[in-house]
Parts: structure tokens; sequence; C-alpha cells
């Protein structure tokens, strides 16, 4: 916040009254939200009614929890990259669409245990603290992508390969289900509330860098080595770099501190949260949380049906139906990743400036309408046809990106923000982001029709946009439960100065009308 942001003159406002200089450039739903704080308070903010969050203590948190997320995406961006590799390895028996589809099966069953590990993780991490779940799935993330670069394929040891990469996948669901949900609330419960967005969109920053890192590795390999040597021992490359890169991400979480809103909310009901049973707070969420929670699903449909399509899918959509090269296809859909690391913080700030709400609601619709264009030029022949098409989804999936990590925790109180995050994150995520690969390989291939992927985001932006209906604008505005939090003692001199306008403001129109 730039000095001399909340202070200034008079002028009038949407109703054509006239207010303070401070009040009238404040967003609305940020002037109604701290109306309402001062109602209940019954004064004005005091200096200990404001969080500083200061910039060293910001950032560890912000690069801490994006490194969690670029290993988890690194991953992900191996294992669709791999599917094929990985089906003729661990499914040498079945055809290659078969071996495509059980692949993808695997990769798929990953997420549904994810809806456990989010009501294991997410309970947790409102009770004993954000940090030291974090750095619990960082640990069990790294296992698990370890565990299947040295599993032995179904040459060596038969029907038990399939089965230990179906486990290790499975690890990996586990704990990326307290993964994205704890890694969103410790970044937006640390920053300050006008840059929620544009800090939060690091972790999306994260997710996408590490996933074009895991790409690029898998399409330097294969540009390097031959059929032979990817079957026999390059494709176990990519995974067996898990182990380093979690020992760093563990050094890193160990290292933070617990965010100022959990430590607020500890400090007020230590004894509530030591002592709440994890089924009492899911069904304390799902009966008092539950709109929140339909929108907070609605929204991660549309984003990760969106991402998995693309990043999940997409590779192998140009392989096996429309028979690339595997190095082309992999560039194409890299380009893609490349062009949303460079879009996705910028579009973070914009969130912050225009709101969430008109950044989802434009995204969805133009989802309708260009999902079937950009399809039409990824099937194109010729070389910038293909890379039209997937910018084109590219930059949709940025739009979805970027606002997420921000909005999400905003929908939920800080006593409960983690597990109702696990909850509503995992569950649609499990239920429509990591079965799209599947259910549209299924599609195509029993319809025939190569533009099922082009249908399937249509539907779900029609889903989005309906959500977003429902969705409350928190731009700028305080997390729930939270105190607001500036980015130096000079934003929180000029946010008192505002809530002392805004508060005798409210004094004086409370006294006009019972005038």
């Amino acid at each position: 916040m730039s000095s001399g942001a909340w202070s200034g003159g008079e002028r009038e406002d949407r109703e054509g009254r006239r207010v303070p200089g401070a009040v009238a450039r404040l967003p609305r739903q940020v002037r109604e939200e701290l109306t309402r704080r001062l109602r209940r308070k019954r004064g004005a903010f005091r200096a200990d009614d404001v969080q500083v969050v200061e910039p060293p203590l910001l950032r560890r948190a912000v690069g801490a929890s994006a490194l969690g997320n670029c290993m988890e995406w690194f991953d992900f961006g191996v294992y669709s990259y791999l599917a094929a590799t990985i089906g003729k390895v661990f499914f040498p028996g079945a055809s290659p669409a078969a071996q495509v589809i059980s692949s993808f099966a695997t990769f798929a069953a990953a997420f549904v245990v994810r809806p456990l590990g989010g009501l294991v993780f997410g309970p947790l991490g409102d009770r004993i603290g954000r940090q030291k779940v974090l750095a619990t799935t960082m640990i069990m993330m790294a296992a698990g992508t370890f565990a299947i670069g040295v599993i032995p394929g179904y040459a060596t040891i038969g029907l038990a390969a399939p089965v230990l990469l179906l486990l290790a996948r499975m690890v990996q669901g586990f704990s990326t289900g307290g993964e994205y949900g704890g890694a969103t609330t410790f970044v937006a419960e640390y920053s300050p509330d006008r840059r929620r967005g544009f800090l939060s969109s690091w972790l999306d920053f994260g997710t996408f860098t590490g996933y074009a890192l895991g790409s690029a590795l898998v399409t330097l390999l294969n540009l390097a080595l031959t059929d032979e040597q990817m079957l026999s021992w390059g494709w176990r490359v990519p995974f067996l770099i898990a182990g380093p890169l979690g020992v760093i991400g563990l050094y890193m979480r160990l290292k933070l501190e617990e965010s100022p809103a959990f430590q607020q909310q500890l400090d007020e009901h230590e004894k509530t949260l030591a002592q709440e049973s994890a089924g009492g707070e899911f069904k304390d969420i799902v009966r008092n949380h539950w709109r929140p929670l339909l929108v907070c699903m609605g929204l991660v449909l549309l984003y990760n049906v969106t991402n998995y399509m693309v990043t999940g899918y997409l590779p192998t959509y140009q392989t096996e139906t429309l028979h690339r090269s595997s190095g082309s296809a992999d560039v194409l859909v890299l380009v893609g990743m490349v062009w949303i690391v460079v879009l996705i913080t910028f579009l973070g700030r914009l969130s912050d400036r225009v709101g969430r709400r008109p950044l989802y609601a434009v995204a969805a619709a133009a989802m309708i309408v260009l999902a079937v264009p950009a399809f039409l030029l990824i099937k194109a022949h010729g070389t910038w046809p293909p890379i039209l098409g997937v910018l084109l989804l590219a930059t949709l999936l940025a739009c979805f990106a970027a606002p997420s990590a921000a909005t999400l925790p905003a929908l939920f109180p800080t006593a409960v923000r983690y597990a109702a995050m696990g909850i509503g994150f995992n569950f649609a995520v499990a239920a429509f982001g990591g079965t799209t690969p599947l259910v549209t390989a299924a599609l195509v291939d029993l319809t025939g029709d190569d533009l099922m992927p082009a249908y399937y985001l249509m539907l779900a932006g029609a889903i989005g946009l309906l959500t977003v209906r429902f969705l409350p604008e928190s731009a700028q505005v305080p997390l729930k439960g939270s105190q607001p939090m500036v980015g130096s003692r000079e934003e929180r001199r000029e946010l008192i100065s505002a809530s002392q306008e805004l508060y005798a403001l409210a004094q004086e129109r409370g006294r006009a009308r019972h005038g």
C-alpha cells in the first residue's frame, strides 16, 4: 500500500453521500466488512487490532509453500508426459488404448484418497498448526514420488508392479490431500489484505513451474534417449529427483513460523481447538458452512477440470488421438505451461485491483465460447494453429489459477479454514479434476469424437459461471475470523485513520436515522 492510500479530502460515494476521501476510496466490499467489524467493536481500530506482517517472514512463508506445490506438480508433469511409457512398463499385455487408460486410472486412484488426506490433515492443521502439517505432507509426497522411481516393472515382478505403483500413488494422493489446502491457507493468512491475490498467486506459480520443469525434463530425456532406453531406465530419472527436492522443501518448511491468524485463533480458543474431534469439526463444517463449501467445490471444479485437461490429458491426446510425435506434443504443452508461469502473478495482482469475481466470470464465459475453437486449432496442421490453441487454453487456465489461492481460503473462518479447504478442495478434485484425463480418454475412445475434451470444458465453464453468481467478493477484505493484515507500520497507521473516519461516519448516519 502506498503512503496516503487511506487519506485525503472528501468525495461522494455511489449513493451520492458526502464521505471522507479515505473512506470513499475503499472498495465497497472492504468498506462494508470494516463497518461490520467496527460496529461489533463499538469503536475505531487501535494498533493491536491490525496485524503487521514483516516482509522477511512473508517471503519465507510464500517461498516454502510454493516449493511444496512446485514439487507436487513436478511429479504430475512427469507422470502426465510419461503416461504412455508407464502404461507399457506396468501394463504390457494390454492394447495401446487400454495401456493409456490403465495408466490414467492409476493416476486417478491417487485422487480417490485425496479426500481422506484432507479429512485427516485438515482438522489436524486447525488444531496443532499449519506449519507442522505442511512439513509432514512434504515428507510423504517426496517418499511416494521417489518410490515410483525404484519400483521394478511388470516384466520383473509381475502383478506386484502395478500394485506397488498404485500404493505409491495413493501415498502421494493422501499427502496431497493436506498440501494444497494447507499451503493456500498458510499463505492467505500471512498475506496483507490488499496484496493477497498477488502473493497467493505465487503458489500456483510454483504449481506450473513444477509442471514445466517436470515436463521439460521428460522432453529432454525423450530427445536424448532411444525408446528402448526410456522404457528400460530413462523414465525413472525424473521420479528419483524427488528425494533431494523433498529434503530441501522440508528444511524450508521447518524454518517457518506459524501463521498470525492461526496464532491469534489459538490464543483465543486454545482449549476448544485442542479438544474438538476431527469428526466434530467435519459435522460443523457441513452443517454450518455448506454454502461456502459448495462455492468452493464449484470453483475447484472449474479450475481443476481445465488444469488436468491441459496438464494431464493434452500430451496423451496429441500422441494417442492425433498421432503426433511425443516430442512435438511435449514441446507444445510446455509452451502453454511457460505462458501460464509468465501470466499468473500479473493476473493475481489484477484480481486485487478489479476483484476475484470479474476475473472468474469473464474467464468462465470465455471457456464456454472458446473451448471448441481452441481444440480445432490444436487439431489443425502446421506449427502456429496448435500453438495458438494451447495458448488460448493456457490463458484461461491462468485466469482460474491466479485468484484461487486467495479466494478459496477467504470463504471460511480461521477456526475451520484448513479443514474446510481440505474437504471442499479435495472432494471436488477427486470427483472432477483428477478423473478428467481418465473420463476424457474413455469418452474419446467410446464415441470416436475427438472434440469431447472441448465439450467437457464447456460444461465446466457453465458450472463455474453459475458458481460465480454466489461467490462473495473478497479482494482486499480481511479474512473471516482474522485481524486486518497490512505490510508495514505506516499502512497500519493509515488503516487506523480510515477506520476512525468510517466509524465516525457510521455514527453520524446512525444518529440521522434515529433523529
